[in-house]
C-alpha cells in the first residue's frame, strides 16, 4: 500500500498531472487546447481500436436526431485540429481525452476501466522524419518527463522511486524471436522483468508467425513501413515494469502517423478501403493535412503507478462488479 490517505491521494493525483503535464508540454513544445467528447457518425474520426469495440452512441432531436458517438480517442481529431490552428513543424498540441469503452473485458484485474482518461497529444513533424531516430527520441522525451515526475510525487509524498532510468527499445519480431513459446502479453512481461522500461515497435503489422503483436487501426499509426531488414513499423508501446502487480505496465500507445501512401497500404491490407471515401481520410489522401506524430498517455494509469496504488479505482471514478467492491474492502483498497 502507499499509505496515502483518500484526501492525500486525490491532493497527489492533482500534483502529479500538473507537474508532468506542464513537463510534457515545455519538452515536446505543445499548446494545450480544448477537444471534443462525442464526434458526428460518418465523418470518419472516430478511432476504431482494434475494429471491435462499440462506441457509446446518442441522437440530438435539436439538430435533427443528428447520430454522434462518444469518442474512442484522439487520434485522427488531433491531426485535422493541427491544421486547423495552422500548428508549425516541431511544435504540436495536447489536451485532456475522456472515453467511454462499455465492451472493456478486463476490469476485474484492477488495471482496466470503461471510462478512460488521456493527455492526448499530437505534434507537427518534417517528411524527413518519418524514421526510427526521430520516434525513439520522441519516447525518450516522454519518458524524461515520467522520471521527472515520479521524482517529484516520490521525494514530497515519502515514496520509493522504482521506475528503470532507461527505456530500451525492442521490435515486436525481435521479442517474438527472444520468447516464441509465450503469448504476446507473456512476452511484454518477461521483457519488463528483464529490463525494466521498454518501449515496444512495431505493433499492429503481421510478424513472422502470421499474427499481429496487438490489434491497431489502419489510418492512424504506421505499422507498416519497412525500416531495418525483416522490421517494419513507426509506432509502439510504453512498458514499464508495475511492482504491486509483478506485471508490465502499459502507459502510452504512440507513433509517427500514416501518410496517404502509408493509409493506402494499411487500408488495403484490411481490406477496408471503403473508409477512403470518408471525409477525414479523403483530406489526408488529398494531403490536407500535416505529418505528425502523437499518441495518447493514460492519466490514471501514470496516476496509479506513480501513487503505487492497487487499483485503477483508487486514482478515478468508474463502476465495477460488486465482487470487486468487496474484495477491495477486505482489502483495505479505497475505492473512489
Amino acid at each position: 500500500m502507499s499509505g496515502l490517505s483518500l484526501l492525500q491521494t486525490e491532493r497527489a493525483i492533482l500534483e502529479l498531472k500538473r507537474h508532468f503535464e506542464d513537463t510534457l508540454a515545455d519538452s515536446l513544445r505543445l499548446y494545450r487546447v480544448s477537444a471534443p467528447m462525442y464526434v458526428k457518425m460518418g465523418t470518419g474520426l472516430q478511432d476504431d481500436l482494434n475494429g471491435t469495440e462499440r462506441p457509446v452512441t446518442f441522437s440530438v432531436p435539436a439538430i435533427g436526431n443528428t447520430k454522434f458517438e462518444i469518442v474512442h480517442s484522439l487520434a485522427k481529431w488531433k491531426r485535422m485540429a493541427l491544421a486547423n490552428y495552422k500548428i508549425p513543424v516541431g511544435e504540436g498540441i495536447y489536451t485532456d481525452m475522456n472515453a467511454l469503452r462499455p465492451d472493456e473485458a478486463s476490469i476485474e484485474t484492477g488495471i482496466h476501466s470503461i471510462y478512460v482518461d488521456q493527455w492526448d497529444w499530437e505534434k507537427v513533424m518534417d517528411k524527413d522524419e518519418r524514421n526510427l531516430d526521430y520516434l525513439k527520441h520522441t519516447v525518450e522525451t516522454i519518458y524524461s518527463a515520467i522520471l521527472s515526475t515520479e521524482h517529484h510525487i516520490a521525494t514530497k509524498y515519502g515514496l520509493n522511486k522504482f521506475l528503470s532510468q532507461k527505456i530500451h527499445f525492442i521490435h515486436c519480431e525481435d521479442l517474438l524471436e527472444k520468447y516464441p513459446n509465450l503469448a504476446s502479453k507473456e512476452r511484454e512481461h518477461a521483457i519488463c522483468r528483464e529490463l525494466g522500461a521498454v518501449f515496444l515497435i512495431g505493433i499492429g503489422g503481421k510478424l513472422q508467425n502470421g499474427q499481429p503483436h496487438d490489434g491497431r487501426a489502419p489510418d492512424y499509426d504506421d505499422w507498416s513501413t519497412p525500416t531495418t531488414e525483416g522490421h517494419h513499423g513507426l509506432n509502439g508501446d510504453i512498458l514499464v515494469w508495475n511492482p504491486i502487480f509483478e506485471k508490465s505496465f502499459e502507459l502510452s500507445s504512440m507513433g509517427i502517423r500514416v501518410d496517404p501512401e502509408t493509409l493506402t497500404r494499411q487500408l488495403t491490407e484490411r481490406n477496408a478501403m471503403k473508409k477512403a471515401s470518408l471525409p477525414w481520410h479523403k483530406d489526408l489522401l488529398e494531403g490536407k493535412m500535416p505529418q505528425t506524430i502523437g499518441g495518447g498517455i493514460g492519466q490514471s494509469r501514470l496516476s496509479m503507478l506513480l501513487l503505487q496504488k492497487h487499483h485503477i479505482g483508487e486514482v478515478q471514478v468508474s463502476v465495477w462488479p460488486d465482487r470487486m467492491l468487496k474484495y477491495c474492502q477486505e482489502q483495505g483498497i479505497h475505492i473512489l
